[in-house]
């Protein structure tokens, strides 16, 4: 309470300045004040939100560059939440540790969850300038803390160039994920609003296929 008030009188004092002084004056005492306003005790500034990055499918190319530790999980997962407030604190720091602290939603973005092959969570990656290693150590935060103040990703072995997710061959995986995202969304379009029983919607899919790969041996046929 003392900064506070410390604080709100320097606020004050500068603004007298500011009446007192011709233009130029001006320009120094707003400079001061903003240069006040920096410092979280007195103007309320938290450096800690948004201290977890999110990945996305459209910014996901961010992760090549640079140092990151990216977790994916699922809002459903008990394992995960229980990690979040280790994952949080640890990403309090990130600034200090000079590494980029990032999740991934798989409930919203099953084609990362492809192309990372994602198959339990959570799932954590390490990635140093495009070359990535899984992790799995502890999830406390001062154990992540060490891991990176350790260099502790030395010792484990890269992921193979063909299975890193930038690969072509991930590429294509994600986009199978992303499909059977798409096909699960629209199975539960069909039995909810529409009041399709399931069968009538696997029968759906099963005539879509066959009708696409009609199409497509028509084409192939034409062109060749």
């Amino acid at each position: 309470m003392y900064m506070v008030m410390a604080g709100s009188g320097r606020l004050a004092a500068d603004r007298g300045t500011v009446r007192r002084a011709g233009p130029g004056g001006a320009a120094v005492a707003l400079a001061v004040v903003l240069a006040l306003c920096r410092v979280p005790e007195l103007c309320g500034a938290t450096q800690e939100e948004g201290a977890v990055k999110t990945v996305t499918s459209s910014n996901w190319t961010a992760v090549l560059e640079g140092h990151w530790m990216v977790t994916f999980f699922a809002p459903w997962c008990p394992a995960c939440q229980q990690m979040k407030p280790e994952w949080e604190d640890f990403a309090r720091r990130s600034s200090v540790l000079e590494v980029n602290v990032a999740k991934v939603d798989v409930t919203e973005e099953p084609g990362l969850s492809g192309r990372f092959f994602v198959t339990t969570l959570p799932t954590i990656y390490h990635v140093m300038d495009g070359v990535f290693r899984r992790y799995h150590g502890s999830r406390i935060a001062e154990d992540l803390h060490t891991f990176i103040t350790e260099k502790k990703w030395n010792v484990i072995e890269p992921v193979a160039g063909w299975k890193a997710p930038s690969s072509c061959l991930m590429s294509g995986m994600a986009g199978l994920f992303h499909l059977s995202g798409w096909i699960r969304q629209t199975h539960n379009y069909f039995t909810g609003p529409l009041e399709i029983p399931a069968w009538g919607s696997y029968i759906i899919f099963i005539v879509a296929t066959l009708v696409i790969g009609l199409v497509l041996g028509l084409v192939r046929l034409v062109f060749n």
